[in-house]
């Protein structure tokens, strides 16, 4: 099999999880009460969550589940307490079946977790993505290429660490858009990583040529909620690290967050081609969240200077107050270590990364223009407050915003 053929799998593979995935099952139980009809609601709630439900073994978060995974109850609780509509989870390994995602919602979601009331999601969106897709280059110069980071997005088989879309209302899988497919030399202006020694391009052109820019995939799924049609763009950059002074994973970083900032930029973009061969970005009449773990903090951490903000402070996305949580503060306060550095609001951390890194804001909700914020948080409890028992099921937590026109 060549390299192409390797990189980009056929178009049928990625249509037939699309249609798929969008329908709704008339196997899930209906848990709707006539108060929170999607047709009566004059908000929403939409969340990101990185619930680090994946396995280095293909075929292993299935087994968990299947098994009764304890950190999965975790993560199924969370999710019915904050009872978002429209959600998006990083870290939740792809099968082409679905098996997982099937099992997480009938066997968790649907059933109540430590006394939560369980909840469905009629509609779903998942995809495949690069990470553990085999590239047959050595991409990180460890001398081999058939590792974890010489996959086109870091991992140890393809589908670990992909993405899952839930949503009680239902997803255009006619419209959905992906751009898994897309390369990084396309992307204007990309952060080609240089190789410190020699003033070389850290990857050979033939390398090159084929890299995808997203470590994962960007998707833009349109879900038709009670307040319109809404573009859901999600996604999950590689983090800025585990990499040396070329800096080729801080810069991929900055260039995935970058492709959002093109996106809702210009729709008349030629270069802003899809899988399918669509071109051109967002309308620009057209409302959207941007959302994921997008391991970028906007003043910590180890993120290329400004990466976050191309996306935090673009003209079509709204200004609104910070998420933020009880139990950040004190947890930067009691790990110590590399939080006493830290410049940003420890009430504003979404991930809890120990006293060497420190906790950070990763983790986003970004509403554009036309759309209001009602209410936000970050779901990181208290000790001894509800939930306090399960967020350590991921080192991330919850984000979400609570949306009206």
């Amino acid at each position: 099999m060549n390299r192409i053929s390797r990189v980009f799998r056929p178009l049928i593979c990625c249509l037939l999880p699309i249609l798929a995935a969008c329908a709704p099952s008339p196997e899930l139980p209906q848990t709707m009460t006539p108060t929170d009809s999607p047709a009566t609601q004059s908000s929403i709630r939409v969340a990101t969550y990185n619930a680090a439900l994946n396995d280095n073994v293909a075929g292993g978060l299935i087994a968990r589940l299947e098994a009764g995974d304890e950190n999965a109850r975790r993560i199924a609780a969370v999710i019915q307490r904050q009872r978002p509509d429209l959600l998006l989870i990083n870290e939740f390994d792809h099968d082409a079946g679905q098996r997982a995602a099937d099992l997480f919602q009938r066997r968790y979601l649907e059933v109540g977790q430590f006394g939560e009331q369980a909840i469905a999601y009629p509609f779903r969106y998942l995809a495949p993505v690069n990470t553990g897709v085999a590239s047959g280059f050595d991409l990180d110069r460890d001398g081999r290429s058939d590792g974890p980071g010489d996959a086109w997005g870091f991992g140890t088989h393809p589908g670990q660490y992909g993405m899952l879309v839930l949503s009680r209302f239902p997803i255009d899988a006619a419209a959905v858009r992906t751009f898994q497919q897309f390369t990084w030399k396309d992307l204007p202006d990309a952060l080609a990583p240089v190789d410190p020694d020699t003033g070389e391009p850290w990857y050979p052109d033939a390398v090159w040529s084929l890299m995808p820019l997203s470590s994962k995939s960007h998707w833009d799924v349109p879900v038709d909620t009670p307040l319109g049609r809404l573009h859901f763009l999600v996604s999950h950059p590689t983090p800025p690290v585990f990499d040396g002074p070329e800096d080729r994973n801080g810069r991929r970083n900055h260039d995935e967050i970058r492709f959002w900032a093109e996106y809702v930029d210009d729709p008349d973009a030629a270069w802003l081609i899809d899988d399918a061969g669509r071109r051109g970005g967002l309308g620009r009449d057209a409302r959207f969240v941007i959302a994921g773990d997008l391991n970028a903090d906007p003043v910590d951490g180890d993120s290329v200077d400004s990466a976050v903000l191309q996306v935090l402070e673009h003209p079509r996305v709204l200004r609104h107050t910070t998420p933020r949580s009880d139990g950040a503060a004190l947890a930067a306060e009691r790990d110590g270590g590399a939080n006493l550095r830290h410049q940003g609001s420890h009430d504003h951390d979404t991930g809890n990364f120990g006293p060497r890194v420190g906790n950070l804001r990763i983790d986003y909700v970004l509403p554009s223009v036309g759309l209001q914020v009602l209410d936000s948080g970050v779901f990181w409890p208290a000790p001894g407050q509800p939930g306090a028992d399960w967020i350590d099921a991921s080192d991330h937590r919850m984000v979400w915003l609570d949306l009206r026109p």
